[in-house]
């Protein structure tokens, strides 16, 4: 979402909303970011260093961005398809509040979100390689 402001000089800029939400690592260790409605949770964790791998680069083949969503968060979020529900049942350390960090985009009702990663994901890929985070 974004909305029009007035600047110094009397033009008008686009201005975008800004939220905020919180990675919580393996360790326990947490890193707040701030994103722009409409970013991609996994995306958003590569920009700040967060360690979440994301293997099949976000084109839903893979669980290796898999999130804990908080309780109070996870019914903002627009329901999952199919496709993503069947991927999260092989995910390992699965949960009620499970979903692919690939499919959940930002708006501004997720402001203070914060999102658990799991202690292990599973790479389906067997010969060693892993992609780089864009």
């Amino acid at each position: 979402m974004s909305y029009n402001t007035a600047n110094t000089n009397g033009r008008t800029q686009k201005a975008t909303t800004k939220v905020n939400i919180t990675y919580i690592d393996k360790d326990g260790k947490e890193t707040t970011v701030r994103g722009k409605v409409g970013d991609n949770v996994l995306y958003l964790a590569h920009r700040y260093g967060v360690e979440m791998e994301g293997a099949c680069e976000a084109s839903l083949a893979c669980t290796t961005c898999h999130v804990y969503v908080q309780d109070e968060y996870l019914d903002r979020l627009k329901e999952p398809e199919e496709k993503e529900d069947d991927l999260l049942d092989m995910a390992p350390f699965l949960r009620e509040n499970s979903r692919l960090g690939c499919q959940i985009v930002l708006q501004k009702d997720l402001e203070g979100m914060r999102l658990q990663l799991p202690q292990a994901t599973r790479n389906f890929y067997v010969d060693g390689h892993k992609p780089k985070p864009h």
